[in-house]
């Protein structure tokens, strides 16, 4: 049996062993997520033979259209290991198990679409909504604060515009406006900073509680985006870069992989 997995080939040259891992990786890659579009896994291992000890040569990912824990898009997510060791019992088994942890160089592609969903997830929403913070409820004679229909738009040079309302609970909604700059800090957290508050298009009575709530915005979502959060359980994403192309939202980093976990 090991002989036919390890020395057989079809007829563009791949090996059987080779190509049973690669369907036992994608499926298990695939169940990662809610949702994907397609998920594609490329495992390189030669001479073949070292498949029976677990060793491969590289391993590769590309996904387009996923969803992650039901609510937040992925547009693009590729990564890439250098040789690993995996458990090849239980590959037999249609199982993808690492004998040891391993790192994956890493590329996550938002569109702008998928960001505005992402701030309808319940996750996003439970922080943005019913805001017992002395500084806002004093702005809105002691009831909590909300903050709603958050709309945003990327633009050149890693900034991007953000509209919202704030909701005062006292029937009055505050329009908010203002574009900010994105950054990645300490690999893990992505911050909004340098808020560029706009009052143009706010009515002139509502400029100074504008101003004074869309710098109390800015500093929720500065506080917010904290990739540990949304870790996979066995895998650590660490970010080197990211830059706005276009309606994209590109990070660039690496994933520290401890073990491939078999659900989202």
């Amino acid at each position: 049996m090991f002989g036919g997995l390890t020395g057989l080939t079809d007829s563009k040259g791949t090996d059987w062993g080779e190509k049973m891992l690669n369907t036992v990786a994608s499926q298990t890659i695939r169940h990662l997520f809610t949702q994907s579009e397609s998920v594609e896994v490329l495992v390189r291992c030669h001479p073949s033979s070292k498949l029976l000890q677990g060793s491969i040569d590289s391993f590769k990912m590309n996904g387009s259209g996923l969803v992650i824990r039901r609510d937040f898009a992925v547009e693009e997510m590729s990564f890439e290991t250098d040789a690993v060791a995996i458990d090849f019992g239980a590959v037999l088994g249609g199982k993808l198990n690492l004998k040891q942890p391993t790192q994956a160089i890493a590329q996550v592609i938002l569109s702008e679409t998928g960001i505005n969903q992402a701030f309808k997830a319940e996750l996003v929403k439970k922080r943005l909504v019913n805001l017992s913070v002395p500084a806002l409820t004093a702005l809105s004679g002691g009831q909590p604060v909300s903050f709603t229909d958050v709309q945003v738009q990327l633009l050149p040079g890693n900034r991007l515009h953000l509209a919202a309302k704030a909701d005062l609970n006292n029937g009055e909604l505050i329009p908010l406006s203002m574009t900010l700059t994105v950054a990645v800090e300490r690999r893990r957290r992505i911050s909004f900073k340098d808020p560029k508050i706009e009052l143009d298009a706010v009515p002139e009575a509502q400029r100074e509680i504008s101003q004074t709530l869309s710098m109390a915005l800015a500093e929720i979502l500065d506080n917010m985006v904290d990739l540990d959060r949304f870790d996979l359980d066995g895998v650590k994403m660490r970010l080197n870069r990211l830059e706005t192309e276009g309606k994209k939202l590109i990070f660039s980093g690496y994933a520290e992989i401890e073990r491939i976990p078999h659900s989202s």
